[in-house]
């Protein structure tokens, strides 16, 4: 922690999508941290987002408009003039995507589009950590580990605009930053199936069984032996620090993208895991649609070596772990939720320390 605290203490971070999953926990990180925050994102529908629960003002600066409309984007990155930015801005679901197409495509493209010319507009030094998807690599369903210089691509609006959103990044940084601004250095970050407190999403597995204890109803399995590489939210967010870290030292990462996924939890099933939650004195009631039949690709798995080599990161909880934060953070949501950021907070120290 000590490290990441000399790099990023007073430092003006810009965060866009802070209020979402992901976001939040980074944006709690830095904060510990001693960042001086600002922020981009859209106003949260969920009536207990994780940001909003907070009983602290964390941010020097936020503001709340949509990453599509160009010069609101762009103004607002100069006007900030950051020294680091976190790109996690975006829709992020796929069912989403399919029912509102423009939206999906206008956010994680031209959106993306916006925020690398804001990037490229400043006129100081500023580190940016873009993050894309597992999903932008072409599922060729084959138990294969994706790499970096795999395949891009994608069936459904979401999966095709993450591999959109590589392909722009790779051609803008080629085109407008190689040889040509030296004051950024940018990257990519593709994480794999994150799981974690606050995470109230539709249709994903930790959302709806908790979201069924916590309503006391029971919840339909369609696909019990479906496998998932099951990560905690702090893995990836701790790659991502890493991965900015190492920018600020090293410009030579300037347009590389790197993987960040668990090695220490291998692909566990869906049944599995809900006992593993039930174990944790949860109670937890599931039924499972025997007759239904739902396709689903085989599993999106990710080759972390790279991360591993040059950014000497890797994976630090164990399913057992993971599980068990999990299911604390819920479990103090419903005693007394006016508490979660402490709950928060005593996680990430967990995590810093686990590090050290």
């Amino acid at each position: 922690m000590k490290k990441l605290k000399k790099i990023f203490k007073d430092k003006k971070i810009l965060i866009t999508g802070f209020n979402g999953f992901k976001g939040t926990w980074l944006s709690l990180c830095l904060y510990l941290l001693g960042a001086k925050l600002y922020g981009i994102s859209l106003r949260s529908k969920e009536k207990n987002n994780h940001f909003d629960l907070f009983d602290k003002k964390i941010f020097l600066k936020k503001k709340y408009f949509d990453i599509g409309n160009y010069h609101k984007t762009v103004n607002f990155i100069n006007d900030i003039k950051p020294d680091f930015v976190f790109h996690l801005a975006a829709q992020s679901l796929v069912f989403k995507s399919i029912k509102d197409p423009v939206f999906n495509w206008r956010t994680n493209v031209l959106g993306f589009l916006n925020i690398m010319i804001g990037l490229n507009k400043l006129k100081k030094r500023c580190v940016a950590v873009l993050i894309t998807s597992d999903k932008c690599y072409k599922n060729l369903n084959k138990k294969v580990l994706y790499k970096e210089n795999d395949i891009l691509g994608g069936i459904d609006p979401y999966s095709a605009s993450k591999a959109s959103s590589e392909i722009l990044f790779k051609s803008f940084y080629e085109t407008y930053l190689k040889n040509k601004n030296k004051l950024l250095t940018v990257c990519t970050a593709r994480a794999g199936n994150v799981i974690g407190g606050g995470d109230w999403s539709e249709k994903r597995l930790i959302p709806d069984v908790m979201k069924s204890w916590l309503s006391n109803k029971v919840i339909s399995i369609r696909n019990p032996n479906a496998t998932r590489p099951w990560q905690h939210v702090l893995e990836a967010v701790f790659g991502y620090l890493v991965l900015a870290t190492e920018m600020k030292k090293n410009s030579k990462l300037n347009g590389e993208s790197f993987n960040f996924s668990s090695n220490k939890i291998k692909n566990v099933s869906v049944l599995k895991f809900l006992k593993k939650i039930k174990n944790k004195n949860l109670k937890i009631k599931w039924k499972i649609l025997k007759n239904e039949r739902f396709y689903e690709s085989r599993l999106l798995q990710l080759n972390n070596k790279k991360a591993k080599k040059i950014l000497n990161w890797r994976s630090r909880l164990t399913l057992d772990e993971t599980i068990t934060l999990v299911v604390e953070w819920y479990k103090q949501f419903k005693h007394d939720k006016k508490k979660i950021f402490d709950t928060s907070k005593k996680q990430i120290n967990f995590y810093f320390k686990k590090i050290n």
